[in-house]
């Protein structure tokens, strides 16, 4: 059992917040979603039950807290690549890249879990942030004359997401990279004329 302590009240509470979202995120890996109690999670983490109640009422509580973590992590981290690439065109292609490649690792995001997860209004506010993000980058490049202005940006998103929603089907960094390339070449303009 781990041992807990911190030298505010605050930093202590955040530790054990974090150290049961942890501990459950291992369990459910390890058992599944209806293998893992709330005494398992206290245990693991090296705390209470009566403790681990007065942060979470019960392990969904727990796994959302988790989840929400992660999305802010990944929108996080797009952020981050955005922000550190230069050129409207290698921006929009890192980040989609980079989305492609988190989303890639996840595996039967309809089952049990996933379907647990993925709902209410904090997802929906996620995929509106994502989307947004997106939007402002194809609006960038189309901008600089890199991708189509033929196709609102709005379209041109929706299209971007849900290609790039195949991804955890795929097996192996080079299959997220075809995929990546393939809807980066669905954006270009069309010359045909």
């Amino acid at each position: 059992m781990p041992k807990i302590w911190s030298q505010t009240i605050e930093a202590h509470r955040d530790a054990v917040r974090e150290a049961t979202i942890d501990a459950t995120a291992a369990l459910v890996a390890a058992q599944g979603l209806t293998g893992v109690t709330m005494s398992q999670i206290a245990k693991d983490t090296g705390i209470g039950r009566a403790t681990l109640y007065k942060y979470f009422p019960d392990v969904e509580s727990i796994l959302v807290a988790w989840h929400d973590r992660q999305i802010t992590e990944h929108l996080r981290d797009l952020i981050q690549v955005r922000d550190r690439t230069t050129g409207a065109a290698r921006r929009l292609e890192a980040v989609l890249a980079a989305y492609a490649k988190a989303i890639s690792h996840r595996r039967g995001s309809h089952d049990e879990l996933g379907d647990l997860l993925h709902r209410g209004a904090r997802v929906s506010a996620a995929h509106r942030q994502l989307s947004d993000l997106v939007r402002e980058l194809i609006v960038d490049a189309a901008a600089a004359g890199a991708i189509t202005r033929d196709v609102p940006a709005n379209e041109l998103t929706l299209y971007c997401l849900h290609a790039l929603g195949a991804a955890p089907g795929l097996r192996g960094p080079a299959a997220v990279g075809r995929l990546v390339r393939t809807t980066l070449a669905g954006l270009r303009a069309d010359d045909r004329g």
